[in-house]
């Protein structure tokens, strides 16, 4: 399939709270931003379609040295959503221009989750929002608050996000079998970002710390697809930067 039109951008924030200056950690001798945007360009997306989004010059002088587009976004905005919507518009990026949301600090994320993703939502675009689910397997994480749970409908439809242990099967409370892990990954129109981020923070949104209950609050839909392979963690702590630096290096 042809993704020669979709846009990734990929929020690349200096000022983390738990790790400031998360995106120019080495990696193979390259930041960790560097590594997200090869995952975008194997999964067939043009270099000149991937813009990396930063709140800090040094990431800018950085991208420039490695040949990457980046953007100046605002330190006040509290989202990546947000990062990304600036983005589109001061590059007056079409309203069915498609944009991948793509997060900084998954060096690991596979490429083919991100082909997926694109896939899908050029084939299903009756949806606002795309986003990727994995099946839930081990006990343990459906039952840990940090792995946020997406409950489908029918055909991909996304009816609600929790932390809370969900779906529940009355009749057999060990099976797990339609539950689901949300991916911290989205696609949408530019149509569609700019509604989103149009409206306030919902009250479930600041409720369970997720914003996507945002979108389903105020009468978006949210498609999610299955992507069948075990995910690896992103980039929260020094503790995760050494584990993901060694598994890279090796």
């Amino acid at each position: 399939m042809n993704f020669s039109n979709i846009k990734a951008v990929i929020p690349a924030r200096y000022g983390s709270s738990r790790l400031p200056g998360k995106p120019l950690l080495l990696i193979r001798e390259k930041p960790m931003f560097w590594h997200v945007a090869q995952r975008c360009i194997d999964a067939g997306i043009d270099i000149n379609n991937i813009i990396i989004a930063t709140d800090d010059q040094r990431i800018i002088d950085e991208a420039g040295k490695l040949n990457l587009l980046s953007l100046i976004t605002s330190a006040e905005h509290h989202s990546g959503t947000d990062r990304v919507n600036e983005v589109a518009n001061i590059l007056e990026w079409s309203k069915e221009t498609i944009v991948l949301n793509v997060q900084g600090d998954e060096p690991l994320l596979p490429s083919e989750l991100i082909k997926t993703l694109s896939t899908y939502i050029v084939n299903n675009p009756e949806f606002s929002i795309t986003t990727a689910v994995t099946p839930i397997v081990k006990r343990e994480d459906f039952i840990n608050s940090n792995v946020v749970k997406a409950i489908l409908g029918s055909e991909g439809r996304a009816l609600y996000f929790t932390r809370s242990p969900a779906p529940f099967n009355r009749d057999n409370s060990e099976d797990i079998s339609l539950a689901y892990r949300h991916v911290g990954i989205y696609a949408y129109t530019v149509e569609s970002l700019k509604l989103f981020c149009s409206f306030p923070e919902a009250p479930l949104e600041s409720y369970e710390k997720l914003e996507q209950l945002r979108a389903l609050s105020n009468g978006l839909t949210i498609g999610a697809c299955v992507f069948h392979q075990e995910l690896p963690h992103g980039v929260d702590t020094v503790k995760d930067y050494k584990i993901i630096k060694e598994i890279m290096e090796r």
